[in-house]
């Protein structure tokens, strides 16, 4: 079939084929289950490198903001629903991204116990769902992929997590599935009014964009339930409740990839659905979610500060970052929606190093209490080190990956906004300030303070393989933060169709 001639299915392939392999590994045998894990992430590094590649080229023949690669196989007729496949800039990095989490996962789980197999098992089901949705442009693929990110945590968490774990499955399940409810009901909405009257309904992305008609009452309708749906995920105010619980109790591997890539499917989804397919609505109800995602930011900044504990810490950090990302995607300028996608890969590689920091500090000295720490610095450098590094990236250091970030957030915000939306911004990057409160406040505490358990002294540095996934992550915090310019390269011009159907709608659009 044609659809396998295109690089893209096998990103979904590849998990599904690791999955297979996993199946049939002995389950007992931890060199078989690693090499096989290990296999499958590698060669997902391999194909997002290839990926960026050919996008490369792509932009380099004059195809700067359209959709390439693009496949579509007919998968149920009487719906017109297919299996639509393509990628831009923003699908791309996000591609990147997650290959990346995922082989920084797998090595942060090399010593996973127990059932390591059907851990992986499970692990590899969701990468499937992460990249399948962002290689999806049919709305339909897209919620199926969707689901399937979502379903595994309940299992990943309820099974291999710590403290309580069961509530917090149960409560990150039921919350999510609510914010999908919200998402299907949107979606059948825009099927039933995707094209004029006396043509096919369609579940295709651009064909929407291209029929543009979906009449502006019902936008109004339809585009609250799908920017909500998809801000659940992206732990937007007031839906954020489920995040600090599934965080603090995911294992490790599990946290990094939740928080790294799962959440960025809600910024992801806000704009590639909600806000491109219906233009009109977002220029009209935008200032509601911008509300609520301002105060994400600063009421996840301040809540990070009161926390004693580290997996709540980061968690209460990711609500706060995370607002950062739907908030520059609603301020319709093409600046500030450059730095969300910048924000999404800082932030994802970032979170992503401080849970893997936190689950190897924790598997030694059995507690996540910093009121019960100190001295690590001393007593695991290389830990000590990586915590520094990626607590600067999270207050934002220049020449690492969040000063990049949130410098293009905050300026493309304020640039040729009206008042309202510019004191916003200003009350936005008053985070900046917090973070730096509570992140220095944990290093001063954790790694220079005094030692409190005399048995910590004993403790060991990270192992190889906890220094191969933290060095992966660190150096690509780095290189965001030191060649930004080849990342928006690739992402700026994606959003040039956005801005252009918003212009119509919000005359400040730039």
């Amino acid at each position: 079939m044609e659809i396998f001639s295109n690089i893209l299915i096998y990103f979904v392939i590849v998990p599904l084929v690791t999955l297979l392999g996993l199946a049939v590994c002995n389950n007992r045998g931890m060199a078989a289950i690693r090499t096989v894990a290990t296999v499958g992430a590698t060669v997902l590094v391999a194909l997002a490198a290839y990926l960026v590649y050919i996008f490369l080229h792509e932009r380099g023949m004059g195809n700067q903001a359209e959709m390439i690669l693009q496949t579509s196989v007919m998968w149920y007729a009487p719906f017109n629903i297919k299996l639509a496949l393509g990628v831009d800039g923003v699908s791309v990095v996000m591609i990147l991204l997650s290959a990346f989490i995922v082989f920084a996962g797998v090595f942060a789980s090399w010593k996973m116990n127990p059932l390591p197999k059907q851990f992986f098992m499970w692990f590899f089901l969701l990468s499937t769902g992460v990249f399948g949705f962002f290689i999806s442009i049919d709305l339909f693929t897209m919620f199926m992929f969707y689901e399937v990110a979502l379903i595994p945590m309940y299992l990943l968490i309820g099974v291999w997590g710590s403290g309580n774990k069961n509530y917090s499955a149960m409560k990150l399940t039921l919350m999510l599935m609510g914010g999908s409810a919200f998402l299907m009901l949107g979606i059948i909405g825009i099927y039933f009014h995707s094209t004029p009257e006396g043509i096919p309904h369609t579940m295709n992305i651009l064909d929407i964009v291209r029929y543009d008609a979906i009449p502006h009452n019902w936008q109004m309708w339809l585009f609250p339930l799908t920017f909500v749906g998809f801000g659940v995920l992206g732990a937007m105010f007031p839906f954020h409740t489920w995040s600090p619980d599934g965080h603090a109790s995911a294992p490790t591997a599990v946290s990094m990839l939740h928080a790294g890539v799962l959440m960025k499917l809600g910024g992801y989804g806000c704009f590639r659905v909600a806000i491109y397919l219906m233009p009109f609505a977002a220029a009209q109800l935008g200032w509601i979610f911008l509300t609520l995602t301002g105060i994400s930011i600063v009421y996840g900044a301040f809540s990070a500060c009161v926390q004693t504990d580290l997996k709540y810490i980061n968690a209460y950090s990711s609500v706060s970052h995370c607002g950062m990302v739907l908030f520059a995607i609603l301020m319709f300028n093409q600046t500030a929606m450059t730095g969300a996608v910048l924000q999404m890969l800082s932030h994802g590689l970032m979170t992503a190093l401080f849970f893997a920091l936190i689950g190897m500090i924790y598997g030694r000295t059995h507690t996540r209490d910093i009121r019960e720490m100190g001295g690590m610095m001393h007593i695991m450098p290389y830990l000590g080190v990586g915590y520094v590094l990626a607590g600067l990236a999270s207050l934002g250091l220049p020449g690492l990956s969040g000063f990049v970030a949130e410098m293009t957030i905050f300026i493309g915000s304020y640039e040729n906004a009206d008042v309202f939306r510019r004191t916003l911004t200003i009350i936005g990057a008053s985070s900046i300030v917090i973070t730096a409160v509570y992140i220095l406040r944990v290093v001063a505490k954790l790694l220079f303070g005094a030692v409190q358990n005399e048995h910590h002294r004993e403790l060991t540095d990270a192992s190889w393989d906890e220094r191969l996934s933290t060095a992966t992550l660190i150096l690509a915090v780095a290189a965001i933060g030191c060649f930004p310019n080849f990342f928006v390269n690739i992402i700026s011009d994606s959003f040039v169709p956005v801005v252009n159907a918003l212009k119509a709608f919000f005359p400040v659009v730039m």
